[in-house]
């Protein structure tokens, strides 16, 4: 029997990826969409073939055993609330998991209390160079970590991503977290302070399009990272994630999405990329949670709680001028 997965909204760009994960699955079956936006409803009724809905309750009542919600992100907590009233037990949430921690707090509660499976989107994770950066560090091959230098920088979003009425805030808000998550595989452990300085300063934007954040864990050790919106559109990819990892023995530098081949000429430049699918990998894991099997590496609702507090402490750090406890 197939689990009947539905998604809620198109409206993250991540969520088309997640919708061809579904229907690549030979267990799966993507029963429908719901959206509030009629245009991307016919986007997904052209693409996929599946019914749509214009509002999640018509959705749930299709009979769910799995949901993605890939909405803006002032909707995850009443989505998932609905979800979870609706008897749906695994849900999977975009990043970040909500726009403030109140908010986070009542998303992980709602799921705790109503035996609900929530994890957060951290494709990060599944990056096999990542995966084998943090064997290596576990392994003892740098020592103990003192400094991450990292960076997660991508081209200027469209629609709603830069509309803080829907995304709660900018650049900060929309890149941040994948990084804060790998940190916390890499250190074990939560950060305890940030210190932030974001602004606009590329784009004429409603809300910032640059972040460097200087972010504190115990014992001293401390990461930087530029979160920003600084990629130009002749890019060749969305974006990067790199971290440069110090340990008192040695340096591991990661780029995640570095498999590619450049071709110089004097007619241009002309670009190639190859690589593994972190989103299906991410996908195909909640699949197996649905299902009911264990996970050791799909990201929780509290780690995206996690995420969340280091976000509301950086937006209170750019705001005093100050560090911020966490």
């Amino acid at each position: 029997m197939s689990l009947r997965i539905g998604i809620l909204s198109f409206a993250n760009l991540h969520a088309y990826s997640y919708g061809m994960a579904v229907l690549s699955h030979p267990g799966a079956e993507l029963v429908g969409m719901s959206d509030h936006d009629a245009y991307r409803r016919r986007q997904a009724a052209e693409l996929f073939e599946i019914p749509t809905y214009a509002t999640e309750e018509e959705l749930i009542e299709q009979g769910l055993d799995g949901a993605i919600v890939a909405s803006e992100t002032v909707l995850h907590r009443s989505q998932i609330e609905q979800l979870a009233a609706g008897g749906v037990k695994a849900i999977f949430c975009e990043k970040p998991l909500a726009t403030s921690v109140a908010d986070a707090k009542a998303i992980t509660d709602c799921c705790r209390k109503a035996g609900v499976k929530l994890a957060t989107a951290f494709p990060c994770r599944y990056s096999p160079v990542f995966r084998q950066a943090l064997k290596s560090i576990r392994d003892g091959k740098i020592g103990s970590i003192r400094a991450i230098c990292a960076t997660n920088r991508t081209m200027y979003p469209p629609g709603w991503y830069a509309d803080p009425r829907w995304s709660g805030g900018g650049a900060v808000m929309d890149q941040t977290s994948h990084v804060a998550d790998l940190n916390w595989l890499l250190l074990g452990g939560e950060a305890v302070d940030v210190y932030a300085e974001i602004g606009s300063v590329l784009h004429r934007s409603r809300s910032e399009d640059a972040g460097l954040l200087t972010i504190g864990y115990k014992n001293d050790v401390f990461s930087t990272l530029d979160t920003s919106w600084s990629r130009p559109t002749s890019y060749p990819t969305w974006g990067d994630v790199t971290l440069q990892i110090v340990g008192v023995s040695g340096v591991v530098n990661i780029s995640l999405f570095a498999q590619n081949l450049v071709h110089y000429s004097n007619a241009g430049a002309n670009w190639q990329s190859w690589g593994s699918s972190l989103d299906r990998y991410m996908i195909e894991d909640f699949l197996r949670t649905v299902a009911g099997e264990e996970s050791e590496l799909l990201a929780t609702g509290l780690d995206g709680l996690r995420g969340v507090k280091l976000l509301e402490a950086a937006y209170k750090s750019a705001t005093t001028g100050h560090p911020v406890s966490i």
